[in-house]
């Protein structure tokens, strides 16, 4: 067990995010003591239960006082509403973090009700499953799965280290970038192929020629994986494609003009083509293998968590 990095963290939302970094944080002593907020009594009374939190609140506000380390772990279109309500009793010196999936728009809707004396340093795990709320956490969550941050121009290196320690001890790899460049990047690796996701899975549910069950009965691995995906939480998903629309709608635009090129392929025959994309593709799967991000497993390499008990 380590000391303590910070003594009280406030985790604002209490979801599959906030949820794995309380067991994290708990496994390896990292916080003197963990305080949350929940709207729902039934959540509050759920993290309770677990141990997830020594004291939970029915305001945001109660949560975040005396903390050193704030974490908003609510959707995305949440966070104007919640960093207002909580900037008043943020302790000086307080660091406040984020788990959005977005980053400039977070900066637009937090940093401009954060008082003086206080940090922002926006962060995104990249780490999740297709189950939420607070039974869905589990501690090794984040172990050799990246964090990003995207700290704001003048934030204290001091802060952000500690930050960074603070991830580092939960498992996570941690790297800095531009909050732009951050969307950009998610908009690739992580937003579009959602929505394409959404998109196939809605695709099978209009087919009126295949009924229910044989979509169900029938589904092989590439469509199971879609239906994965698309069981994510609808909430924070509509956000991330409202916040980050233009680089979506870049990436879609490109993604359209590829799927272009492969339906002119397959309709004239032109097998060597496809052959040489499938090649180039195939090897990004053996990059993501490499670089430890996942395994060379049967079943897309997941051994998934149990779903999260009623």
């Amino acid at each position: 067990m380590t000391a303590p990095i910070y003594h009280r963290v406030a985790l604002i939302g209490l979801g599959l995010i906030a949820s794995s970094m309380s067991h994290a944080m708990r496994a390896k002593g990292l916080a003197g003591e963990i305080v949350g907020h929940a709207k729902s009594p039934e959540t509050r009374a759920t993290a309770l239960e677990l141990g997830l939190c020594d004291h939970v609140y029915a305001t945001a506000a109660e949560a975040v006082k005396g903390a050193d380390l704030v974490v908003l772990a609510v959707p995305v279109g949440a966070m104007a509403a919640v960093a207002a309500e909580v900037a008043p009793h943020l302790a000086p010196g307080c660091t406040v973090t984020d788990v959005g999936s977005v980053k400039q728009a977070v900066i637009e809707m937090v940093a401009p009700h954060l008082p003086d004396g206080t940090c922002f340093i926006p962060g995104h795990p990249m780490a999740g499953t297709e189950y939420s709320g607070p039974r869905s956490g589990f501690a090794t969550l984040f172990v050799n799965r990246w964090w990003l941050l995207t700290p704001i121009d003048g934030t204290p290196p001091a802060a952000i280290l500690r930050l960074q320690s603070l991830l580092e001890g939960m498992g996570a790899k941690v790297n800095s970038m531009d909050a732009a460049h951050h969307d950009q990047v998610l908009a690739v690796v992580s937003h579009t192929p959602h929505l394409i996701a959404y998109t196939m899975v809605g695709v099978a549910d209009h087919l009126a020629q295949v009924s229910n069950s044989e979509v169900i009965e029938y589904s092989a691995s590439g469509f199971r994986d879609f239906t994965r995906i698309a069981a994510s939480d609808p909430t924070m998903w509509r956000d991330v494609f409202l916040t980050n629309k233009d680089a979506v709608l870049d990436i879609l635009g490109r993604f359209a003009e590829e799927l272009f090129v492969l339906q002119r392929a397959i309709r004239m025959g032109d097998g060597e083509h496809l052959f040489d994309y499938f090649t180039r593709t195939r090897a990004i799967r053996r990059g993501i293998i490499e670089a430890g991000q996942d395994t060379s497993a049967p079943d897309f390499g997941r051994s998934a968590p149990p779903p999260p008990s009623s």
